[in-house]
């Protein structure tokens, strides 16, 4: 069903530090599936795992694909811990897919390549608006709210 969009200019209702996790993935060489799959199946079933507990602190996330060899996902987060102790947590399925990803990366002889980033961006270093748009990236991940008349990007950022 689609979301239906929010007139007028919003931006996310933050407070605090924002957390946000880049990981993705890259094809090397297309032909190697049996090296390239596990990686690319990995990460929908630690989406759905997120997506069950929100105490584990995934707050939202969006599938992107900048090519058709890469694909990645951008997640926001509670907190730098939640996002540490879920990728620490023994019974959590990070823990065994990420060293079962890392045999398969030593083993893959370069088919198939993989990273990710983490940023912990502090409050009034980061700025968000939407135009006529549903709640999308760090405004679903947070909330949204209407954007004051007259405050300009300057102004959001020195909050």
């Amino acid at each position: 069903m689609p979301v239906k969009p929010q007139m007028g200019r919003t931006t996310a209702d933050t407070q605090g530090d924002v957390v946000v996790f880049l990981i993705g993935m890259r094809i090397n060489h297309f032909w190697a599936v049996h090296r390239w799959l596990p990686v690319f199946i990995a990460m929908p079933m630690m989406l759905r795992e997120l997506g069950k507990d929100r105490s584990l602190g995934l707050l939202n996330h969006v599938l992107g694909t900048a090519n058709p060899r890469t694909y990645f996902v951008t997640q926001y987060w509670e907190s730098k811990e939640k996002l540490l102790t879920y990728a620490a947590a023994p019974g959590r399925r990070h823990q065994p897919w990420w060293a079962r990803l890392n045999r398969y990366a030593r083993r893959s002889g370069g088919h198939v390549g993989l990273w990710h980033e983490t940023y912990v961006v502090p409050a009034g270093s980061f700025e968000t608006i939407y135009f006529d748009m549903p709640p999308h990236g760090l405004a679903k991940a947070h909330g949204v709210r209407p954007l004051r008349e007259g405050v300009q990007a300057q102004d959001r950022l020195a909050v």
